[in-house]
């Protein structure tokens, strides 16, 4: 059998320096001759010989992941800041919603209002179906620059506004489209330069939500009351620009990309792995409820006089404290144990203090509840990328299945939130016990698929 090699493939980015390249087939390069499909024959020529060799190509493969390093931490640092301009501004829709039912927009309904975070959520994910086949293809640098900008416009822009629809552009278009060009590509990077710790630098990278998902709430609720709701949010948005530049600066991918010519929007072998199908049904039904908690714990607090408009919005910002440990600690168990079992885990945990919401009535209590659920289903976002890496054997299709569970996801993500709105109507006792038992239910549902997931990878 032939010698089996490692090829120095140019980087994409200029400037940089030569890197191996992470898809498993490209190792046998030195076998075949230079063009793509005479590769393509003899990797497929040695596994039917020697499935052996194929393993071994694999595991050759991830040894050339640097798993850490200057530029790999880089990476991480770049990732985070965008999760905090994505996720984090998803997580601070909540204080906006109540703003909006109390001031602002006090004719429209609930749900109504409710809409604008879930598009601008679903949005986040929706693009994904284009971002993640566009990071595949070499098109990094581009989107990324594309998306950041319209997120810092679409912040601008809503401080303009002062009608529903225009609130509905800016704030749930805009930056939603923009949030979906960066947010996938930013996790489908890690792969490229961590093997070993992928799942705790997914984790480091994704406590930049709950980062901006503390800041932001308390910033605009301080602000809107000495400035107005105007200058509170541009605030928001010369943050966003300012900390826009690093990941412009820092980051870049390590491998050549297949070509910008035949975009692969879909994975074929994602519709015959029946584990990682059980993985995309369970996050269809964990996207659905994970962030009702987050658009309505301040509604909740107020309603049942828990506490009063003034204080409850620090109930966001609690949320987003247990949800920044959340990231990190289940991202570095989750290594050790195995992502699909940690995630199960946080899963569960977070539909049990979901069916705990109903009886949190004193503030001692939802303070607990708020910090906890914040917890585990910041766990649960943090590891539902890591698992889809970890279900993809070919990681240079990484962000194509990365785009179909989130494009999937992100409708669960339009609807479920209005959904939760809808059943809360009124906002009386009964309506939000049957509010809370919707989530608790798909949150349990949820569990059993990744319990299924679990069950079929062993």
């Amino acid at each position: 059998m032939a010698h089996i090699s490692q090829p120095q493939l140019p980087n994409t980015d200029s400037g940089s320096s030569n890197y191996d390249t992470l898809t498993p087939h490209s190792a046998l390069t030195s076998m075949s001759a230079s063009t793509d499909d005479l590769q393509s024959a003899g990797a497929q020529a040695i596994k039917a010989v020697d499935p052996a060799a194929n393993e071994k190509s694999k595991s050759v493969a991830a040894s050339a992941v640097p798993d850490g390093g200057v530029q790999a931490w880089f990476q991480v640092v770049g990732s985070w800041v965008i999760m905090l301009e994505t996720w984090g501004l998803v997580s601070t829709f909540g204080v906006y919603q109540t703003y909006y039912e109390t001031t602002m927009l006090p004719n429209e309904s609930s749900s109504a209002i409710s809409w604008i975070g879930s598009v601008q959520g679903s949005l986040l994910f929706f693009v994904g179906v284009l971002a993640g086949p566009l990071f595949d293809a070499g098109w990094f640098r581009e989107i990324l620059l594309a998306g950041l900008l319209l997120v810092v416009l679409g912040q601008f822009m809503t401080s303009l506004c002062t009608l529903y629809w225009q609130v509905m552009l800016a704030q749930g278009v805009c930056i939603g489209i923009g949030m979906g060009l960066i947010f996938l590509p930013s996790m489908a990077i890690m792969p490229q330069y961590f093997h070993r710790r992928r799942a705790l630098a997914i984790g480091i990278a994704s406590s930049g939500s709950p980062i901006g998902g503390i800041i932001f709430p308390i910033l605009f609720s301080h602000l809107h009351l000495s400035i107005g709701f105007g200058w509170a949010t541009r605030a928001i948005a010369f943050i966003l620009l300012g900390l826009a530049v690093l990941p412009l600066v820092v980051m870049k991918t390590r491998t050549t990309p297949h070509g910008k010519a035949g975009l692969v929007v879909f994975d074929k072998g994602t519709w015959t792995d029946a584990p990682f199908l059980l993985f995309i049904v369970g996050s269809i039904l964990v996207f659905l409820v994970l962030y009702v908690p987050f658009f309505y714990i301040e509604l909740f607090s107020v309603d049942h006089n828990v506490w009063s408009l003034d204080q409850s919005q620090y109930l966001v910002t609690l949320l987003n404290v247990g949800s920044f440990f959340g990231r990190i600690i289940p991202g570095a168990l989750a290594d050790k144990v195995g992502t699909i079992n940690t995630l199960l885990a946080c899963t569960l945990c977070s539909a049990i203090l979901a069916f705990g919401w109903l009886g949190m009535y004193n503030i001692g209590s939802l303070i607990v509840f708020t910090i906890l659920y914040g917890a585990f289903s910041g766990g649960v976002v943090g590891l539902v990328p890591a698992g889809v890496v970890g279900l993809s054997p070919d990681l240079s299709k990484v962000g194509a299945r990365m785009g179909t569970t989130f494009t999937l996801a992100g409708v669960s993500l339009l609807i479920g939130p209005p959904v939760a709105g809808y059943i809360v109507g009124g906002a009386t006792g009964a309506e939000w016990l049957g509010m809370i038992g919707y989530v608790a239910g798909c949150l349990i549902l949820a569990t059993f698929f990744y319990g299924l997931t679990r069950r079929l990878m062993v």
